[in-house]
């Protein structure tokens, strides 16, 4: 049988020639959706990332001054026993 002028063989391999493309055009499909479907997925991740560090930057800005914490509070420790031991001597009569 002749179509357009070709044999039928010829027809044979432009059919597997055009499924296999088809078949092609299918994988390219499903492989960009993955793709798309992992970049969006990176995409989030990334975001809960930087607003994880975004927070921990923020309640971690002011650890330099811990140091001077320690020693306010170590002032403030030994006024409080001032006080505390004026209020003793006043309590008792002296």
């Amino acid at each position: 049988m002749t179509v357009l002028g070709l044999e039928s063989e010829h027809v044979t391999m432009w059919w597997i020639a055009l499924g296999m493309g088809l078949v092609v055009i299918v994988v390219v499909i499903v492989l960009l959706s993955l793709l798309v479907s992992l970049i969006n997925d990176i995409d989030r991740n990334a975001a809960k990332l930087w607003n994880t560090a975004t927070r921990v930057a923020r309640n971690t800005a002011t650890t330099w001054m811990l140091k001077d914490t320690a020693v306010a509070s170590g002032v403030l420790h030994d006024e409080v026993a001032l006080h505390a031991q004026l209020l003793k001597d006043k309590v008792a009569g002296k």
